[in-house]
């Protein structure tokens, strides 16, 4: 997994330069999605995989995605079809759209609690990590009723833990230390 991500990256980050330069991140985002399920597809992943000429494979994902992608979308096709990496497509996808989030300032936030937190908490969650982490949040509201009470917060490395559970644990920890 790692080594498709190294692989992948320096694609991704090709396309969303020129994506930015361009003025058309939201454009390069929707063509790669477009063109990563069409390298999923069992019919293209055994003939891709089956030792088609270059080719051969630029012209069948080309005509395949046919108006999806634009001029410079198909040149990027072209130049990973050359490169034998077209599987590659939805790796690059993702790393496409982790840059396309820092860009934007944007971060995706998983909040679990033991219970279903309505609009205005999650409004008011929101309104804190937006402050504290300067970026626009995202939040993904999960139950899960093992957190007792609390909640924890879990944005990239940051993890927030102010469950029951986590301050029990803690607890647990000092007193056998």
């Amino acid at each position: 997994m790692s080594e498709l991500t190294t692989i992948a990256r320096p694609y991704a980050k090709a396309a969303f330069e020129y994506a930015v330069e361009a003025g058309a991140v939201d454009a390069w985002q929707e063509m790669l999605v477009f063109a990563a399920e069409v390298s999923k597809n069992e019919t293209i992943t055994s003939f891709l995989s089956g030792g088609a000429s270059v080719e051969q494979a630029q012209d069948l994902f080309i005509k395949v995605c046919d108006e999806q992608l634009n001029t410079h979308g198909q040149n990027f096709i072209k130049v990973m079809a050359e490169n034998e990496r077209l599987l590659v497509l939805p790796h690059v996808v993702t790393e496409f759209t982790l840059l396309k989030a820092e860009y934007d300032k944007e971060i995706t936030v998983d909040v679990t609690s033991a219970v279903e937190l309505t609009a205005d908490q999650q409004a008011n969650i929101s309104a804190a990590l937006e402050k504290r982490l300067a970026r626009k949040v995202k939040l993904n509201c999960v139950v899960d009723a093992s957190v007792v009470s609390g909640l924890v917060i879990k944005a990239g490395d940051m993890v927030i833990d102010g469950s029951v559970r986590g301050k029990l644990d803690r607890l647990a920890t000092t007193m056998q230390s």
